[in-house]
């Protein structure tokens, strides 16, 4: 059989739902009514904002949350509202987008690059417990692709050694661990709802937690430094302003509403996609343990035989299934050492990178034929990559 990427007729020719999807009704009606107010700014007396940021915290099963610009800055305000600055250490995961380490920078600490688990490639309790030093301050779990990272045994770490939690759950809207929702597990956690996140305005985070004075300190480093009942010129602490919109709150607030449908769909794809590849030596990465629902940020495969990553990918591309390469594990990349990073023996985010394939979210919203694609494409370029 002619592989398209050499002129034979490819598997797929039709195209894969687009994301982010048009406004439905209800984001176009609040965003309309945002507009015509003329209370654009988070500042400005509108209450699409407060009202996201109530949401999202009564989802995440705690009492507090601020909303910002992005979660690159979410991580940063949660660090630093939680006491973690110059001199300080952050072990994060080497299996992760580099916003996660780069927030660490941003806070003046110093990110701790470990391992993640080999099989779920989530970040590692052994590493963690390998990686720990006296001025380790916080440890920064990923709940990677939309599945929950392994939070007893993180923050039983965390508690022994008096250390900080902050959960970068940017790719995880909705999952659940041991039946509770991610976030509000450790001392803060922090959404994105950037262009390609489960929920988005284009670009924009959250921040949520439950503790009283963690919600303060973290308020006041996205407002300037202000106290939440101080004076509006009264600046008591060095903060920023890291606020989101009216806009962007009433392009989310209502796409609560549809988030566990939409879940749903890309669950059921994920279990077909299972079933379609098992011939194939191709599998789905597993959840770690205590995770019970997946968001499916993505759906992330790993192919047990040797292949030109390269040729895979362009080839799955031609077949008109494309997929995405992954991550490179954080330690190789010289921006994040030459700031200062420090990088833990990381073998199997090594691995990862180079047997792991992602597939993403906007395809894992197709119906079910789209499933039976993907395999019929691997299993075709496979005979040859």
């Amino acid at each position: 059989m002619t592989l398209a990427i050499d002129g034979g007729t490819p598997v797929r020719t039709a195209p894969w739902p687009s994301w982010p999807p048009p406004m439905d009704d209800a984001q176009r009606a609040l965003v309309t009514a945002v507009l015509d107010s003329g209370r654009w700014g988070a500042t400005q007396g509108g209450s699409a904002c407060s009202d996201l940021v109530a949401a999202f915290a009564r989802r995440s099963g705690v009492s507090h949350g601020v909303a910002v610009g992005n979660a690159t800055l979410g991580l940063f305000a949660a660090l630093r509202g939680l006491g973690v600055g110059p001199g300080d250490e952050v072990i994060v995961p080497a299996y992760t987008f580099v916003a996660t380490a780069t927030a660490v920078l941003l806070a003046g600490a110093t990110p701790v690059i470990a391992d993640v688990d080999v099989a779920d490639l989530h970040l590692s309790a052994p590493a963690v417990e390998a990686a720990l030093t006296s001025r380790t301050a916080a440890i920064l779990p990923v709940h990677l692709a939309g599945s929950a990272a392994d939070m007893d045994a993180l923050n039983a770490i965390a508690s022994r050694h008096n250390v900080a939690v902050v959960e970068d759950a940017a790719q995880a809207h909705g999952a659940t661990y041991r039946d509770r929702p991610v976030g509000g597990l450790g001392d803060a956690g922090v959404y994105s709802f950037q262009a390609s996140k489960a929920m988005t305005a284009g670009e924009g985070g959250l921040i949520v937690c439950r503790d009283q004075a963690a919600h303060e300190a973290i308020w006041s480093v996205c407002n300037l430094g202000r106290s939440l009942d101080g004076a509006w010129y009264g600046h008591p602490h060095v903060g920023w302003n890291l606020r989101l919109t009216e806009i962007q709150a009433a392009l989310l607030l209502p796409w609560l509403d549809r988030l566990d449908d939409e879940i749903d769909r890309r669950n059921t794809f994920a279990s077909a996609a299972e079933r379609e590849l098992a011939p194939l030596p191709v599998t789905v990465v597993p959840q770690p343990p205590g995770a019970t629902r997946d968001s499916r940020h993505l759906l992330m495969l790993r192919l047990h035989v040797p292949f030109d990553r390269s040729f895979l990918l362009a080839a799955m591309a031609a077949e008109g299934v494309p997929l995405d390469g992954g991550y490179p594990p954080l330690g190789t990349m010289s921006a994040l050492t030459e700031a200062g990073a420090r990088v833990e023996p990381c073998p199997a985010a090594e691995a990862a990178s180079r047997e792991v394939v992602w597939v993403r979210q906007s395809m894992l919203m197709d119906d079910l034929t789209g499933a039976t694609h993907l395999a019929e494409a691997l299993a075709k370029v496979l005979t040859r990559a």
